[in-house]
């Protein structure tokens, strides 16, 4: 059974769905300006187009919704599209409001239909390799992972630096170091504590922070949109590191692992396409084949360690994760 799409907004991420290899079909997109929704859609070949998201939802042709709009439309519009009926992927992060997940899950839970946050890169066979090796005991046990992830956001009106969009370098890219740090692990974090810098329209334009992890794990990493700070995931053991270069896209895919003695041996794990995984997932899932990867537990822990670190930025002191 192939599922057919319906997207709400043409933000420009939708893109990389549509462009992943993955045989899928979109067949509707809604836009709150409907010449706009019909530019976008005929120049993907896309059918349909609407010129409200209320309007989308009603298609009964459409079996499943991504949802891509900004932060803070994120938890509503899930909603409405799961009691529409319809399956859900809502672009990441859910939100920074552990209640409003739990909201939605239960939602999702009581009309019978998918909800997963669409976290690409952890369907990407890079991660899963690495999991291997740390399991593996390839550096010895766990004591340190850092992580980074940050690019300048220079264009004053971009939404991520508007606070009522829930805007801001955590919720944009932190996310991603926070679901790297719990990816590796294996665990949730117990204890946040973050600095911040505000810029923009009042958001999070630097983050640093730390998460403190079952087994004395620490986890560092910086955010924002600010700087041109790169993308990086390292975990490090007693017996080495293991590094990942551009570990959020998987461009390259290539697993450094790092000796004390300077060695490095490179492991490729092969080029593959995040979201074409993460389709393939989700309508697995909405076929009953296989549980999403990243279902209710995950979300939720997400939400609580962004919270947290919100919190403990705001307070400038340790904040426990509930």
């Amino acid at each position: 059974m192939s599922l057919r799409w319906g997207v709400l907004s043409t933000a420009n991420i939708t893109d990389k769905l549509l462009n992943s290899g993955h045989d899928q079909e979109f067949t509707a997109v809604a836009s709150r300006n409907t010449s706009r929704a019909r530019e976008w859609a005929n120049a993907r070949g896309i059918p349909t187009a609407y010129g409200s998201y209320e309007e989308l939802l009603a298609d009964p042709d459409i079996d499943a919704v991504y949802i891509p709009l900004p932060n803070s439309l994120h938890v509503p519009w899930s909603i409405a599209a799961l009691e529409a009926g319809k399956h859900v992927l809502c672009e990441k992060p859910m939100s920074r409001h552990p209640k409003d997940v739990e909201r939605a899950f239960d939602v999702a839970e009581r009309e019978g239909r998918v909800l997963m946050e669409a976290f690409m890169w952890r369907h990407h066979p890079q991660l899963q390799r690495t999991r291997e090796l740390l399991a593996a005991g390839e550096i010895g046990p766990l004591r340190v992972i850092r992580a980074a992830f940050a690019f300048l956001a220079d264009d004053p009106d971009d939404i991520r630096l508007n606070p009522e969009l829930d805007g801001g370098g955590l919720m944009d890219v932190g996310c991603y170091c926070v679901s790297g740090c719990r990816a590796l692990t294996g665990a949730e974090p117990e204890i946040a504590y973050a600095e911040q810098v505000i810029g923009g329209k009042g958001v999070d334009v630097v983050m640093s922070a730390t998460l403190r992890f079952p087994g004395d794990v620490l986890a560092h990493f910086d955010c924002g949109l600010a700087y041109e700070g790169g993308d990086q995931l390292e975990a490090v053991g007693d017996d080495g590191s293991i590094f990942l270069d551009d570990p959020w896209h998987g461009r390259e895919a290539e697993i450094e692992v790092r000796r004390p003695d300077g060695s490095i041996e490179r492991i490729e794990a092969g080029p593959a396409n995040s979201y074409a995984y993460e389709l393939a997932n989700f309508e697995a899932a909405v076929r009953g084949e296989q549980p999403p990867l990243l279902g209710r537990d995950d979300a939720l822990a997400q939400a609580r360690a962004i919270a947290a670190l919100y919190s403990s930025a705001e307070r400038k002191a340790p904040c426990p994760i509930d």
